[in-house]
């Protein structure tokens, strides 16, 4: 594997580049810069072929004597939790297995690369701070646009997949999945999805998925409660801040819970939005798929539209109902105009899953 440093990566290492060897593949060849996020030293690679980032964040002294072995480890950890076979991922960090550090090769790697440093910036409040492997900014980092030249651009992370693809000459996801049923809790309105998720996903990536299926914005907090014998008996929450406000049941941080540890073992779960409208969902466990080639959800199906933020709750939304159905209504064009603004639209199965492919695993 060819790494190709900034000056200042190299100065931090304490070694001399060698001569760049051309004949290593694009695929095993990445440039590497050295930047400082959040007061840690970080390190941004870049691949040469598809430009998929890999950040390796909060590195100490005694970590750059072994960068060797962390890089190859985060490719491998990362490569796994994009929901790729095993059996793949070793041959790939197998294939190219002695490390070799170069100085970088020219401008336009040099920018892309800098680009990259730029998105991890931007994404430096997803950054776990006790970890060095950061697969979760690895991949959301690699969804972002990148221009390739003459106005033309892609997505570093399905490069990849049609490069690992074409270096395997197979399929590259396989994963367990579930089929959910999830209902918006309303009196006199239907408003349900039906989705295939990837076990392996958190319950912080189920909510990412959940604001997707219902079209809500992100804008307020939200927890689950794991039911059992009518019971919840516990509660996953969004942030540290929940834990200010214990319950008689355990809670656990969602970014640190996969769904695969209490589903398909546990039927149903419900999913609040927003305390104040208190939007309740009700997920319903199905059918356990053993052998799922993709790793991202897909919307099956579905019916109604989801609520605005911000509306008021179902008696609020049952107020907005009527007056948007009323073009005499003397609020109707402002509250048209209002609802436009909260994102609230018609229920869209084609868009739904456009989003959910490109939010991907993430």
């Amino acid at each position: 594997m060819l790494i190709q440093c900034t000056k200042k990566l190299l100065e931090e290492l304490k070694i001399e580049p060698v001569l760049v060897n051309t004949s290593e593949p694009a695929l095993f060849s990445w440039h590497a810069n050295l930047i400082t996020v959040n007061r840690k030293k970080t390190v941004v690679l870049v691949n040469d072929s598809n430009h998929y980032v890999i950040v390796l964040y909060g590195i100490k002294a005694r970590n750059f004597k072994n960068l060797d072995e962390l890089i190859t480890f985060s490719i491998r950890e990362t490569l796994l939790a994009e929901c790729m076979k095993p059996e793949l991922v070793e041959n790939f960090t197998q294939h190219s297995p002695v490390v070799t550090y170069a100085k970088t090769k020219d401008r336009s790697s040099v920018a892309k690369m800098n680009k990259a440093c730029e998105m991890v910036y931007w994404h430096a409040d997803e950054l776990q701070s006790n970890m060095v492997i950061q697969s979760s900014v690895n991949r959301r980092v690699s969804t972002h646009l990148v221009g390739i030249g003459k106005g033309a651009y892609k997505h570093p992370n399905e490069c990849l997949y049609k490069d690992l693809e074409n270096f395997t000459g197979t399929s590259i996801f396989d994963c367990q999945a579930v089929e959910l049923m999830i209902t918006l809790e309303l009196t006199d309105y239907k408003v349900w999805r039906k989705v295939v998720v990837p076990l392996h996903f958190t319950f912080l990536q189920l909510h990412h998925i959940l604001q997707i299926l219902f079209t809500w914005q992100g804008c307020h907090l939200h927890d689950f409660n794991v039911i059992d014998k009518d019971k919840a008996i516990t509660n996953i929450v969004c942030g540290e801040d929940a834990f200010e406000y214990p319950k008689d049941i355990p809670m656990i941080k969602e970014a640190d819970c996969k769904l695969s540890e209490y589903i398909p073992k546990y039927l149903t779960i419900q999913y609040t939005y927003d305390f104040g409208d208190d939007w309740r969902h009700w997920i319903e466990v199905g059918n356990v798929i053993e052998t799922y080639p993709h790793n991202y959800s897909v919307c099956v199906e579905g019916e109604g539209n989801a609520p605005p933020e911000d509306v008021g709750g179902e008696p609020g939304y049952y107020d907005f109902l009527e007056i948007i159905a009323d073009p005499k209504h003397p609020d109707h064009k402002e509250m048209i105009n209002w609802s436009q603004m909260q994102g609230y639209q018609n229920f869209n199965i084609e868009l739904i899953n456009h989003k959910l492919k490109g939010y991907g695993n993430l």
